[in-house]
Order: structure tokens, then sequence, then C-alpha cells
């Protein structure tokens, strides 16, 4: 959608073709019997600038679909740390100090650890994983576990023993060493495809292009004119192509350029990391004490208060990211161990009206040290990919997916 929404800017007649009902792929809306859902329970920060920016030209206001609240990071009942309001970085360095949780000893290990990484310029001589650099730069058990660990999972959606330390540190120089608003939390307050999808479709027929929803492709052929797309309703030929799908869907339309031989090899290296959404349905009555609330646990990781947000009241959206002891347990039995975990950490609880568990098996790439990703350009003429899983500093994220359609736009605007 981002490709598109550039390219239609620029005045070129573009066509989506998207296999799902509604526009988003892995961060979209879902239709419950009760309410509308999200099909993962994801946040922006302020760092995605392309996000934002997009989202303001296609008429979605960012100031009314999402809460803006200055860094802070809560493990309940185990860990606050909240940004001050101070210019960058003293509003972070003052958080440090004021956090609770640590002992100043740790503290001033996590604060060596952030000026040792800005002095080397946030580049590392070798990739190697998050959790050997934590090791070698003699970071405390406890802030490890508190801090940098559900960091590294919440950003690269990888455990930090596999995680590449690399991108987690242009992670951390992005957000946490950047303007002081690089670093505030942006929580959705409207579904995902509300946030930018759906507007954007709007404005790229508005703008005379067509967004075809319910429409697959199933194989692209090279043409005398360039390329022909065949989908659900037929085949249409098209002068470029920008193909931005899942990574693990890309192989499936190659047979036919044997080109790209390479960028399939290139994906097939890919490993794969899971999301798991589990929604319980309380009476209205039960919150959380804030909108996101973090927890250290076997199963949770994080809490989103729904009526708080959304105005969903009563429901509560619990995130379990990378892999685990989860995916061991099947749906109907994973939601009541959520449940008494959480009551575990908040206190008693009414049993769930209703629960909702979405797991999202493939939703990242798994983040590891030294994985070569393709760039958007491909040995093809006219033929381009996008995605979060394109060659970039950044994990598999909203911003780096937006950023790669942006790209790969660029790219088409090039060669015109």
């Amino acid at each position: 959608m981002a490709a598109a929404v550039a390219l239609a800017q620029e005045r070129v007649p573009v066509t989506v073709f998207e296999a799902g009902k509604v526009p988003g792929g892995r961060a979209r809306r879902i239709e419950h019997p009760a309410l509308t859902l999200d099909n993962g329970l994801h946040i922006l920060i302020g760092a995605y600038v392309e996000t934002l920016r997009l989202m303001r030209l296609v008429g979605a206001d960012p100031d009314r679909l999402l809460l803006r609240t200055p860094f802070s990071w809560n493990v309940h009942k185990r860990f606050s740390l909240a940004a001050l309001p101070l210019p960058a970085p003293f509003h972070l360095a003052g958080g440090l100090a004021r956090s609770r949780g640590l002992s100043v000893g740790e503290r001033f290990s996590v604060a060596r650890f952030l000026l040792r990484m800005r002095s080397t310029g946030y580049r590392l001589p070798r990739d190697t994983s998050v959790a050997e650099l934590l090791r070698r730069e003699r970071q405390a058990a406890a802030p490890v576990r508190l801090l940098w660990a559900p960091l590294c999972v919440s950003a690269l959606n990888t455990q930090p023993a596999a995680a590449s330390a690399q991108v987690f540190l242009s992670v951390l120089r992005d957000t946490l060493d950047a303007g002081r608003g690089a670093s505030d939390l942006l929580l959705p307050r409207a579904d995902l495809t509300a946030l930018f999808p759906a507007p954007a479709a709007e404005w790229i027929a508005a703008h005379g292009g067509n967004v075809l929803t319910g429409r697959r492709v199933s194989a692209i052929d090279p043409a005398p004119e360039g390329y022909t797309v065949r989908h659900a309703a037929g085949a249409s030929t098209h002068t470029h192509v920008i193909l931005a799908v899942a990574p693990h869907q890309v192989q499936a339309l190659l047979p036919r350029l044997p080109e790209l031989g390479g960028v399939a090899q290139a994906i097939e290296r890919f490993a794969y990391q899971p999301i798991y959404s589990i929604y319980l349905q309380y009476p209205p009555a039960v919150r959380l004490a804030t909108p996101m609330l973090g927890f250290e646990s076997a199963l949770l990781q994080w809490g989103f208060d729904r009526g708080a947000l959304c105005g969903q009241d009563g429901l509560l959206g619990l995130v379990i990211s990378a892999d685990g002891m989860h995916e061991e347990h099947p749906h109907d039995a994973l939601a009541p161990l959520v449940h008494q975990e959480l009551q575990q950490q908040i206190g008693p609880l009414p049993e769930p009206l209703w629960f909702q568990v979405i797991a999202e098996r493939r939703a990242t790439f798994a983040c590891v040290p030294g994985l070569v990703r393709p760039p958007n350009r491909t040995p093809l003429a006219n033929f381009h990919l996008a995605g979060d899983y394109t060659a970039s500093d950044y994990p598999a994220t909203i911003e780096s997916a937006v950023r790669s359609g942006v790209a790969a736009a660029s790219l088409v605007t090039e060669r015109a």
C-alpha cells in the first residue's frame, strides 16, 4: 500500500492486487462475531517517520488514531522506566536514573552500555547474537531480563540467543538515541487496517488507481509489454511489477522468471518466527493499570487494554512474540493458561466471556546475525521487491515495510 500511494502521488496509474478481503497483510483487521480485532497486537513508535508521513498524506490523522505517550517501559511490579520532559538524550538518562527495579549499579551498567555503543556509532565489526553482545558488555542479569531481552523480542521478534546484535543496535540508535519524540510509544486507537491501508486504498482510488481485494495472484509471466499478472479474476498485463508479498510467499510466484533464481535462493535461507495474539473478553469493568503493560512470567509478555485504547471495554489483548513453549498448546488450552497467568500477575479475575487466539506462525523472518536479505531492485528490469524482509538496517516492522514500499516505488519512477 505504501508503494501504491507513493506511485499514485507521482500520477503513475497503479493497480493493487490484494489477496485478502481487506488490505493490510500481516497487520490487518479481523472480523470477530462480537467486535473488530486485529490479526496481531502491534504498536508504532515515534521513529516511524515514513509511516506517519503517509498516514497524514492519505488523511489518516495520527493524532486521532494513535495514543502518543513518552517512552515508558513498565514490567508489572518488576521494573518501570519513564522518559522525562527533557531534550534527548537526557530524557532517557533522567528516566533511567529515576527508574525502579534496578540497583544503582545495574542502572549504571545500562548507561555504560548505551554510551559505549554510541561511541562505536552503533556498529559492530562483526555481527553476533544479542545475548553474546550483552555478555561481552557485562550486562547484569536483571537489566537483561527486564529491559534488554524483552526489548529485543519486541523489536526483532527473535529471542536474544538467536537475534542479530547489529539490527538490535540499529533499533537502539534510531529510537533511544534519536530525537526525543523518536522513542515515543504510539498505541493504535483503531484497528490496523484503519490506521493506513483502508484510507490509502480510498486515496489511491481518488488519484486514478485501483485496489482490487480478493484477487490472489497465482503467477507472473514475462510479456512483450512487461509482465502478465494472473489472478483470481483472470489476467492483466502491466509494464512494471512490485512484488509485495510475505517472503514465504515469494517463491511460488517466481517459477516462470528464472532470472530471479538468486532471489529465491536467498529467501530459502530464511527461517520464521511466530506472534500469538490472545484476546480475553471480560466484563466491562476489568481494566489494566495502564493501556500497555509488560509482564515477567512464563507465557505473558505484553498486555493491552483495548477498553482504554479502542473503547472495547473489558477486552484485554495479550501478545506472545517469537518462539517458545506456547506453541505446544492448542488454542483452546492456551487461552485458559494465559487467563491463569494474568490472574497471578494482577489478581483475581472473572472467567472470560469469550476468547480468541490468533497465531501468525510466520509473522516475521527470524532476524539472525549475518542474514542476507534481497534488495528492492532485482535483475529483471521493471520488477522490484517490497516488504519488511528486504535489505535494510531494520527488523520486520510496519515501518520497514513502509520504507521498502516507498523505495520500490522510487525505482519505478527512476526508470520512468
